[in-house]
């Protein structure tokens, strides 16, 4: 770590220094961090709707894509970044199996923003659940509150960036559906176009002639951990 980087973290967490980054400066370190929310409207709420029906054991398509658009190097050890994983479900009275991407649920009331001391988890206007890489200390506390484990940790420098998505050493990274296509004017995300099976649909969930807001009108689905009431903007079909 450099020593800008060593002042920066001593700076933060300090009751005055996190109090200070938290004025106006605020709005250019979201930028920065490729949260920007001067295009975000809370008209739009982003979502998903996976069909675990369609999505096949054996294919990880999505995992790639996501790996491939957000420069994760693809391994699979405790200290990797994963933004995106396929898990194995079993239900025990019937015997049936499930293959299914998990992923930040970006949640309406999301708990990793309710304990972040910095303020560097936050949620966008639309609904996308970030982290200010730049206001992050590395505590992971918000890695301890997301009952998806979602969340992911930078343990090692990091090489090969793609310059749409900033990440950075001792910080705290998670899936960001994909914010950068979003700035662009894109309407999807590398998973949902990179699954042969069409088990992804992503789009606006608060537009009622969407594809995703009929679908979701027309089949059954469910929220992970709905318990929890956390109304999350991830929805699956056929669990």
């Amino acid at each position: 770590m450099s020593d800008m980087d060593m002042n920066r973290r001593n700076f933060l967490k300090t009751s005055v220094g996190a109090a200070a980054v938290a004025i106006a400066p605020g709005m250019l370190l979201y930028s920065v961090a490729q949260g920007k929310s001067e295009g975000a409207s809370s008209k739009v709420r982003w979502g998903m709707l996976i069909d675990t029906n369609q999505c096949k054991p054996v294919c990880n398509d999505c995992v790639t894509a996501c790996n491939n658009e957000n420069g994760l190097s693809g391994e699979t050890k405790a200290t990797d970044s994963q933004w995106i994983r396929k898990i194995e479900i079993k239900d025990i009275s019937s015997g049936r199996e499930l293959s299914l991407p998990m992923m930040c649920q970006h949640c309406e009331f999301p708990p990793c923003v309710d304990v972040c001391p910095t303020e560097a988890s936050f949620k966008r206007e639309d609904g996308i659940v970030l982290v200010d890489r730049h206001r992050c200390i590395g505590c992971r506390y918000c890695m301890m509150a997301c009952p998806y484990k979602a969340r992911s940790f930078v343990h090692e420098p990091l090489e090969h960036q793609n310059p749409d998505v900033p990440r950075g050493k001792g910080t705290v990274e998670s899936c960001t559906f994909c914010v950068q296509r979003i700035e662009r004017g894109e309407k999807t995300t590398a998973c949902a176009e990179a699954c042969k099976n069409k088990a992804i649909l992503f789009g606006n969930l608060n537009d009622e002639n969407s594809e995703i807001a009929q679908k979701i009108r027309s089949v059954a689905s469910v929220q992970v951990r709905a318990d929890m009431q956390l109304n999350t903007g991830i929805r699956y079909q056929g669990l």
